[in-house]
């Protein structure tokens, strides 16, 4: 384990290492919980129509970002150039301040809905559900942009 940890220290992993260094386990775990929370927001419905744009543009973008970025890293895109762990640290830093705010906003309609109680309660459960996971989401992106900022101080 503390060969892997220093490894990615000093270089970018690529192949199927990114699954088994510091920051880049982070990856599949952002994609299970932000395809969850875009999977939460688009089952519900809300009235006035789609107030939650934002999120769903988030949790869209995000996603596929992600998804992008772990190809170009398993596909060794990256030749282990410091620009790109500054890159890393840039789009993980980025998807923090986006989550959060789509996460406050969330909570936000959320609280509104609460009102209507009697008639939407299934789609209350699911809007908690989807707070809950952006916010965890947001933790996930958070640690890895961390991890990724200590990486790239150490490229």
């Amino acid at each position: 384990m503390a060969a892997t940890t220093a490894q990615s220290m000093g270089m970018l992993p690529s192949g199927m290492e990114i699954c088994t260094t510091a920051p880049d386990i982070f990856y599949l775990p952002e994609l299970v919980f932000g395809g969850l929370v875009w999977i939460l927001v688009a089952s519900t419905h809300i009235q006035p129509v789609n107030p939650l744009g934002w999120v769903m543009f988030v949790s869209v973008f995000c996603f596929v970002m992600t998804f992008l970025w772990m190809i170009m890293f398993a596909a060794g895109c990256h030749k282990s150039s410091p620009g790109w762990a500054a890159a890393d640290f840039v789009y993980h830093g980025l998807a923090v301040i986006f989550y959060l705010s789509a996460g406050v906003e969330l909570a936000y309609i959320t609280l509104l809905r609460k009102s209507a109680l009697p008639f939407g309660f299934q789609f209350y459960q699911i809007d908690i559900a989807a707070v809950v996971f952006a916010f965890a989401t947001t933790l996930l992106y958070f640690i890895h942009a961390i991890l990724s900022a200590i990486r790239w101080k150490h490229f």
